[in-house]
């Protein structure tokens, strides 16, 4: 991942980079498959850039961290989903790819 600051999350770091986070974190659950989540990536990536040091942006591949993708039922992806302090989605909107817009529109109701 070339971002700097969109974090590469896994089973390992969950707890501490989202779950812990003192800022809100905006997951994107993909799959190296899917070609939806591959044309939302350079989104993500303007987002990382233009929120950086107010929400954490990360990326969590479903297929190396299939417990999570369990834990929050994904079952179609993309799927952007908003943390903020805590392991309870504050912001879950409809799977599928969204335009800058509307993830910047979500992400200000939180910081």
């Amino acid at each position: 991942m070339a971002n700097q600051n969109v974090i590469t999350l896994t089973s390992d770091n969950w707890q501490q980079e989202v779950v812990e986070s003192t800022v809100p974190v905006l997951v994107d659950f993909w799959a190296v498959w899917c070609a939806p989540c591959r044309a939302l990536a350079p989104t993500i990536d303007a987002i990382a850039n233009e929120f950086a040091g107010k929400v954490k942006v990360a990326k969590l591949n479903t297929e190396d961290a299939p417990d999570i993708a369990a834990k929050y039922r994904i079952n179609a992806i993309p799927q952007l989903i908003i943390f903020k302090g805590g392991d309870d989605p504050v912001e879950r909107p409809s799977a599928g790819a969204k335009s800058k817009d509307d993830i910047v529109k979500m992400l200000n109701r939180f910081i």
